[in-house]
């Protein structure tokens, strides 16, 4: 339980109790105010320093801790809340783009940088960043690594954009100290032009012990793939966000349970709009609809609130998007840019972005 008037007004929010339109003057980053008085949860801009980066990874691992990773090969980490920030980047890794962050606790952590070939690199840490090691090197040039994902301390999988015809995923069981190639039997044929998007981490999740979903973009259909005993076998199903285009598909998923989960996407170019952005299922992704009032624009990140059945957060370059209706409908509630959000048990939610933003859910 959170104290205070942050954790009744977001407690709120979670347990579904407000209706939409006080729910989204909660989140409302101009200063709402709660039903009991106080000033609502909003967006609060932390200094990271780092002005230069984008961030597209992230991991909460309380409303004091969390995790960024981004361009530029930086990670940096926070332990106070984002009061200050320190900067604990692999060595000789200033070439890279760290999309994905995994982290476990304040010092154990699991990185992963995306791109062709050898770019392709995961780094894992065990003393809060203050030493790396690359347990994973991509030697295939044709394999391009996205997005990573954790059932739990031990077990996770990264996924790669098509080989061979097929996405392809690497398997850890000793928390990222080792990883293997799955076999591809089990994986469905790509579409042409297939691929993921590395966008906040988010087109690999997880949720339970054994269910994962993979999001895909690029191809004739925008597709979500999922397979419930880690990554062995997989099946696959269309999702109404548009696709057809390199820069259209589903960005982001976010599953509260193996059934109930959020899709979001849209095309990331500026000049383009996202008609049909975000999408919902109740089946653990064998059949999506449309939301009745999705995301007015391309959005790349969405995080269920904790413990919550209907409420969750998307953001976008364009705001910060919330649903408390278990996204059939969508209100735009900040304008700020954010590309990844993550929210932890504790009810700490954080966003990052471009030019080195970060922000905390906070009243």
């Amino acid at each position: 339980m959170v104290a205070g008037s942050y954790g009744a007004a977001l407690a709120a929010v979670a347990a579904g109790l407000a209706a939409p339109a006080q729910a989204a003057q909660a989140y409302e980053g101009s200063g709402g105010v709660s039903g009991a008085g106080h000033r609502a949860p909003h967006w609060a801009a932390k200094d990271s320093g780092a002005t230069d980066v984008r961030f597209r990874g992230l991991s909460a691992v309380s409303r004091g801790t969390a995790w960024l990773a981004g361009t530029q090969g930086t990670v940096l980490r926070t332990t106070d809340a984002g009061r200050s920030w320190r900067n604990v980047s692999p060595p000789g890794a200033a070439e890279l783009q760290f999309r994905d962050i995994e982290a476990f606790d304040a010092r154990r952590a699991v990185v992963l940088a995306i791109g062709e070939g050898e770019d392709s690199r995961v780094y894992r840490t065990d003393d809060g960043g203050g030493t790396w090691t690359e347990s994973f090197r991509n030697t295939d040039a044709r394999a391009f690594y996205d997005c990573l994902t954790f059932f739990d301390s031990r077990h996770g999988l990264a996924m790669s954009d098509p080989v061979d015809g097929k996405f392809r995923i690497l398997s850890t069981g000793d928390g990222g100290r080792s990883w293997n190639v799955l076999p591809s039997a089990g994986m469905p044929a790509a579409l042409e032009g297939e691929a993921g998007f590395a966008a906040s981490g988010q087109c690999l999740v997880s949720s339970g012990p054994r269910d994962v979903w993979l999001a895909t973009g690029g191809g004739a259909r925008a597709r979500v793939l999922h397979s419930a005993d880690r990554g062995l076998t997989w099946t696959a199903s269309d999702t109404p966000i548009p696709a057809g285009d390199p820069a259209r598909g589903v960005f982001a998923l976010a599953f509260r349970d193996r059934t109930h989960g959020l899709a979001v996407g849209g095309d990331y170019r500026a000049d383009q709009t996202s008609p049909r952005a975000g999408a919902v299922t109740a089946d653990g992704g064998r059949t999506w609809a449309t939301a009745a009032t999705s995301p007015p624009a391309y959005r790349s990140g969405v995080a269920w609130l904790p413990y919550s059945r209907t409420a969750a957060l998307a953001v976008g370059p364009t705001g910060t998007d919330l649903t408390t209706d278990a996204g059939r409908t969508w209100k735009t509630v900040d304008t700020g840019s954010y590309d990844t959000v993550d929210c932890a048990p504790d009810l700490g939610c954080w966003a990052a972005g471009e030019k080195g933003r970060v922000a905390r859910l906070e009243s």
